[in-house]
Formats: structure tokens, C-alpha cells, sequence
């Protein structure tokens, strides 16, 4: 593994990374951009999530979406009203009005739609980014990426080969603290890294398989459940939003080990990347418990041991297991968004404890030991990474954390296919950083310990979790 002292190569390629673009003013909201080069964008799912995501789209004049594809029709057409209002607040004289489609292939077939963000349930991921690659669109894809090791594979594969511009959609690079928080673990602030933590919040019990019911009027379920197995319909299943089934089903899911997760891990990849680690761990040991007698079962507890090829040590849990982790750092501070300013114990984050201190990077907040690291400059010949953060708010955008966060990201993506440069999260570190998640899974699904092999790119020394790289998916829907 190489050293950070030993890689000047390395530590220039980051610098010149990070150093800011020059960005012209229709970028930031300013000016006019001229409709030759406005991004057009489609999004594939039109739910809770994709819509908060795009809305900020409006306040930026670089970009425009022309098109929503989904296969509930209230949620389509419920995009296609809220997003048309807010263009004709934002930019009237510029809104083209907002097609839908039943079958997100028709959207894909319209040669006016440059980029596609999927906001699609898991399962669909990357059975949806494949196919949006081949039609030549840049792709921004939800996090996590895949649901199987297999999935996981075949995109990195696919955007490997493209020329279009892929985004992971862990809009937690978006977010100034984190970047430099990350920046003063890799300027040796607390030393050298003697042990990390990641941590998430459990998936749930619960939900109900009955009554079964019949899909709403517009709900084309079969198109709603693509790959994923035939079940009968019911409202827990995909209808409820609190708790949500699509997030706690394993037919679409492996829950917030690998859903929530991804944010955390994808805050540990930043620093992996920038260390030269190029593969996830490679060994893995624990346990972990299902929820059962109910509609939902994904993990709802798990400590696992992963464990890099030079012995550095990942802890990966759920937050009530890591609360009772004795020799860990336990801060006790507002951390979330939804704390409403009380203290509390780490709900999420990436833990790096070092030689003489510790950093956390939470969703929202960034803690430190000693609290005076965050005052630390890095200076201008230290090691910086690149953001997505916005270099400045549109006026009368909402400035809520996330709402911020999801616009820089997607920002960066607009940008990024604009000046053909790479976006900020790219495939290898998604892969990456979602291989942890998935290989953490099979660990505990099975019970017994397994090996990743990096190079053969399959599992060692447990013949069953070697079985499960690949799931089961219907046809004609799949990977083809």
C-alpha cells in the first residue's frame, strides 16, 4: 500500500482536481445560457426522492428537464405539474413543458434528452443504467448502485466502455465540512489511521402481506417490478411511505446496509481513493440479524469486521450496535437535521480514528478530537480533494442542508457533461464503496466468513455467499 509521503504523483493529480473551476455565470443561475447549451434532462421515477432532488432544477439556467418516465401514472403526472410550476416561477419564458412516459425505454428513445437521472426503487438501478449508457444518455444514478455483486460489476463494466458522464448520487460530496474533514484525516492531523468505523441506522420490522389488493388505476406493476420477483400486491409493499417497503424489502433492497449506508461509505471511499487504496476490503467476518414475521427482511442489526489486504480494520455497524462499542468515540451532539438541536448519540457517519485523534463525518455535521481540527487551514501545497458544493446559493433557492446538497451534486453533473470533464463521485469509487455494503450482506445472510478476490473478482471460502454474487432476475427484464 502506497504512503502518502511516497506519492507525490498522486497528491498533484488531487490538488489539480480540487483546484476551482472558472465558471461562467449562466452556471450559477446568472446571465442566459443559450438553448443550444442547456443540458437537457429526463428523469426515470418520479417518487419522493426525485422530486426533491429536481426541484432546485429551475433556479439554474444551464440545464432544463423535458421529461419524466414512470410507471404510476399519479406520480408521473404529479412530477410533470410541480415541476412545470416551479419553471414557470423560475424561468416561464424557458419552460418547454414536461413529457411523460409510461415506459422509461420512450424515454430514452427521444434524441432531445442529453442526461437521465435515475431516481428509480434499487432493484432497478442498474437494469436502468445500462440501457440509458447504450442510448447514449450521461447517466446520474441514485445511490445505492446495485443490489448484487453481479449488478455492481456489469455498470462498471458499462460506464467503463461509454463516453458519457456517470454520477453517483451521494450528494454528501456537496457538503464543505465533510470535504475538509476528510482533507485533515489525509493531512495527518490525527496521525496515522489505526482503525475506522462506519456506521448507519438499521432497516425496519414489519409491514404487512396482506390484504392483497389490486394495483391503483395508471399502476402498470408488472413495469413497476421489472426484475424483481412476482409478488402479490399489497399496500406495505411499495404504496406506504412511512416506514417505506420498497426500502425494507429485499426483493427491491438489501436495506440500509447497503442503501443508507452508501452515504457513510461513500465518505470512507473519498479518503480510500485518495490513500491509492483501489480495491474495498477483502475480508469479512460477523453477525447480524433479519427482520422476520412480517413484510420486511433486511438486516436490522450487524457488526462486521472487514479488513483491508495490508490489516487495516473497517468496522461496519448499525447505530445501536456501535453505541455500545465501548472503545469507539462517542460524541454526544446535535448530529441530525431532524434532532431539532438536542444532543444525541451518532445516528450515521465515517469514523477515523488515528494516532492522536479522531474525525467524524456525519449527514449534516462533522465532529472532531481534538474540536480545534476544525479550525486548521490545508494549506495550498497539502493534499486537497475535489466537491461538488455549490460556489454560491441562487437567490430565493431554499438553503435547507439537503436541498444545498442535492443541488451542487447534481450541479456538478450538469457541468461535468458541459466541459466533458469526470463528475465528482465516479463508477470506480460508487463500485467501491457499495462492494463493502454488499459483501458486509452476504457475510451475515450466511453466517460464515468470506474472502473477496479482487482480481478473479469472486468470492473465497464460502461456497454459498460465491452463489448469491448473482440474483435471480425475471425475465425479459435483467442485465442484457
Amino acid at each position: 500500500m502506497p504512503t502518502l509521503e511516497s506519492n507525490s504523483t498522486r497528491r498533484r493529480f488531487l490538488q489539480q482536481a480540487a483546484t476551482p473551476l472558472i465558471v461562467p455565470a449562466f452556471a450559477l443561475g446568472r446571465g442566459a445560457t443559450a438553448p443550444s447549451d442547456r443540458v437537457t434532462v429526463g428523469i426515470i421515477g418520479s417518487g419522493q426522492r426525485a422530486l426533491f432532488e429536481t426541484r432546485q432544477y429551475p433556479w439554474f439556467d444551464n440545464v432544463i428537464i423535458v421529461a419524466v418516465a414512470d410507471a404510476q401514472e399519479s406520480r408521473r403526472q404529479g412530477a410533470k405539474a410541480e415541476l412545470e410550476k416551479l419553471y414557470d416561477q423560475q424561468q416561464p419564458q424557458r419552460n418547454r413543458g414536461i413529457r411523460v412516459y409510461h415506459d422509461f425505454h420512450e424515454l430514452l428513445a427521444q434524441k432531445d434528452i442529453d442526461g437521465v437521472y435515475i431516481a428509480s426503487p434499487d432493484h432497478w438501478h442498474v437494469s436502468m443504467l445500462l440501457p440509458t449508457l447504450k442510448a447514449g444518455k450521461h447517466v446520474h444514478c441514485e445511490k445505492p448502485l446495485g443490489i448484487s455483486i453481479e449488478q455492481d460489476l456489469a455498470a462498471l463494466k458499462a460506464v467503463r466502455q461509454s463516453d458519457r458522464i456517470f454520477q453517483y448520487g451521494a450528494e454528501l460530496r456537496a457538503f464543505p465540512d465533510a470535504k475538509k474533514a476528510i482533507e485533515l484525516v489525509l493531512n495527518g492531523r490525527i496521525g496515522a489511521v489505526r482503525h475506522i468505523y462506519v456506521v448507519a441506522p438499521p432497516s425496519v420490522s414489519g409491514g404487512s402481506p396482506t390484504p392483497v389488493i389490486q394495483p391503483p388505476d395508471g399502476f402498470d406493476y408488472d413495469k413497476w417490478l421489472g426484475p424483481a420477483p412476482l409478488r402479490p400486491f399489497c399496500a406495505d409493499r411499495c404504496l406506504t411511505e412511512n416506514p417505506r417497503g420498497i426500502f425494507n424489502i429485499s426483493d427491491y433492497t438489501l436495506g440500509n446496509i447497503n442503501n443508507w449506508a452508501a452515504h457513510p461509505l461513500d465518505q470512507l471511499q473519498r479518503w480510500a481513493d485518495a490513500v491509492g487504496r483501489k480495491d474495498p476490503p477483502i475480508d469479512y467476518e460477523g453477525s447480524g440479524k433479519f427482520a422476520q414475521d412480517g413484510l420486511f427482511d433486511c438486516a436490522i442489526q450487524w457488526k462486521v469486521r472487514c479488513k483491508w489486504a495490508d490489516g487495516l480494520i473497517l468496522d461496519f455497524m448499525d447505530s445501536n450496535t456501535y453505541h455500545e462499542v465501548a472503545d469507539a468515540p462517542h460524541p454526544q451532539t446535535s448530529w441530525s437535521m431532524a434532532s431539532k438541536g438536542e444532543a444525541q448519540k451518532l445516528p450515521n457517519g465515517a469514523v477515523f480514528v488515528g494516532e492522536t485523534g479522531w474525525v467524524i463525518v456525519s449527514y449534516g455535521k462533522v465532529a472532531t478530537n481534538p474540536a480545534s481540527l476544525m479550525n486548521s487551514e490545508i494549506g495550498p501545497n497539502e493534499i486537497h480533494i475535489p466537491d461538488s458544493a455549490l460556489e454560491k446559493i441562487p437567490e430565493g433557492l431554499p438553503k435547507g442542508l439537503q436541498q444545498t446538497l442535492t443541488a451542487g451534486h447534481h450541479q456538478n453533473w450538469i457541468r461535468a457533461i458541459r466541459s466533458g470533464t469526470p463528475a465528482v463521485d465516479n463508477i470506480e469509487g460508487a463500485v467501491r464503496s457499495d462492494m463493502i455494503s454488499q459483501l458486509s450482506e452476504l457475510a451475515i445472510r450466511t453466517g460464515k466468513s468470506l474472502r473477496w478476490n479482487p482480481k478473479k473478482e469472486t468470492i473465497e471460502g464460502n461456497d454459498l455467499a460465491r452463489k448469491m454474487i448473482k440474483r435471480p432476475m425475471r425475465a425479459p427484464y435483467g442485465l442484457a
